[in-house]
């Protein structure tokens, strides 16, 4: 019904999922803004090892059902992350070395259409819809309802790692060095932030999938280094893990982003990343690498709009601050960041981590020339009028 007014009379339209989304599009001047946030039902189904999750939910929301089942997906690194979002643009998460993207686990979706129709996608229903909507964004539809496969997961080895900043360098090199040994089940994340002493350290996040005893072993050799001013690695409940970056990304800040994905991560990368950081102008800055790789990596690229899936790093240069006279000194740290690592950075970029004024180049980037042509020509198929253009857009065909 909200799609057919805001038709007939002319309006844009803004889709509110979990409003995480740092580039803003949840919202529009002059248009209608249509809110799921009281679509949050979350309802599992134990013996087939599924969920289904409505188009308002966070991941906070979904953990704290399929948890009393003992089972989990692929969700995202801030429990008020919403689903929605963090799906459709493919969803990076602590387990997706065992399972795959959050993406990769959709078993359907239903969604309203440009035409306020109500349809389902799958492998089986409009299975080149499907395929789109995995890592292709909004611009298809509203999804109402998320249907994914579950997984077993128990309590998790995991915790932080932080090393003071004079041990930074080599604290990282260790950590990239171990990664090429570290076996699918170890989630990882590393970067540069502030302490909550007011430090500046280097983080090292890690998160272990499978048997309690395994992944103690398994990460001894990064707890050996050092050794870290803090340590919180130890048995930890699922949602517990899914909360622990919570802290450093509280609501109500001002946000700036731009992301690369990297080949590597060499040790003149490494370099820049502290020269950079050292020249940040908020202590809630961060340079942050998120480790894909394993079940993300064997999943075959043509399954899925979502690309760039077998490169082993993303790089996220994140800012935050509070007073908005500081936004052109933060704006501008974040992207001369950017700049300085462009040397090391792999052609694509992360859709999810894309900023507001990417452009259309930057978004070609995200899915390769063949893939963003075969989404622009999804887009004219059921958008052909793109109603649904606050988002990363993608345009129908004929405009592109």
């Amino acid at each position: 019904a909200a799609v057919r007014l805001a038709r007939a009379h002319d309006l844009l339209i803004a889709i509110r999922g979990g409003g995480h989304n740092v580039a803003g599009n949840a919202v529009c001047e002059d248009g209608m803004m249509i809110d799921l946030s009281p679509m949050r039902s979350v309802r599992v189904d134990p013996k087939a090892r599924t969920a289904r999750a409505g188009g308002g939910a966070t991941w906070a929301d979904f953990d704290a059902e399929t948890q009393a089942f003992g089972l989990a997906t692929t969700g995202g690194l801030i429990s008020s992350t919403g689903v929605a979002g963090l799906t459709l643009g493919g969803g990076i998460g602590w387990l997706m070395g065992s399972y795959g993207l959050a993406c990769d686990n959709l078993l359907s979706l239903d969604l309203v259409t440009a035409e306020g129709e109500l349809i389902t996608a799958s492998a089986r229903e409009h299975p080149e819809l499907f395929w789109g909507l995995k890592g292709g964004g909004g611009n298809f539809g509203i999804v109402t309802s998320f249907e994914f496969r579950l997984h077993p997961v128990g309590p998790l080895f995991a915790g932080v790692l932080l090393h003071p900043l004079v041990r930074a360098r080599q604290a990282l090199i260790h950590f990239r060095d171990f990664l090429s040994r570290a076996p699918d089940e170890l989630g990882t994340l590393a970067g540069l932030s502030t302490s909550p002493a007011g430090e500046p350290v280097a983080v090292l996040g890690l998160v272990y999938n499978g048997p309690l005893e395994e992944g103690a072993r398994v990460v001894q050799p990064l707890r050996d280094f050092g050794p870290p001013i803090l340590d919180t690695i130890g048995p930890m409940p699922y949602c517990a893990v899914q909360t622990m970056l919570d802290a450093g990304s509280p609501p109500g800040r001002r946000n700036y982003w731009k992301s690369s994905f990297l080949e590597r991560l060499p040790d003149a990368a490494i370099a820049t990343l502290l020269e950079r950081f050292a020249a940040a102008r908020s202590p809630w800055c961060k340079l942050l690498i998120e480790c894909l790789g394993g079940a993300v990596a064997r999943v075959e690229r043509a399954d899925a709009a979502f690309d760039h899936r077998h490169l082993p790093f993303n790089l996220l240069v994140e800012a935050a601050w509070g007073d908005p006279t500081a936004d052109r000194d933060n704006i501008a740290w974040v992207r001369a960041t950017w700049e300085a690592m462009q040397p090391h950075a792999a052609e694509g970029v992360y859709m999810n981590y894309l900023e507001a004024e990417g452009g259309p180049d930057r978004l070609r980037a995200a899915y390769g020339p063949e893939k963003y042509q075969r989404l622009a020509a999804l887009k004219a198929r059921y958008d052909p009028e793109n109603r649904f253009r606050m988002n990363q857009n993608v345009r129908p065909a004929r405009s592109a």
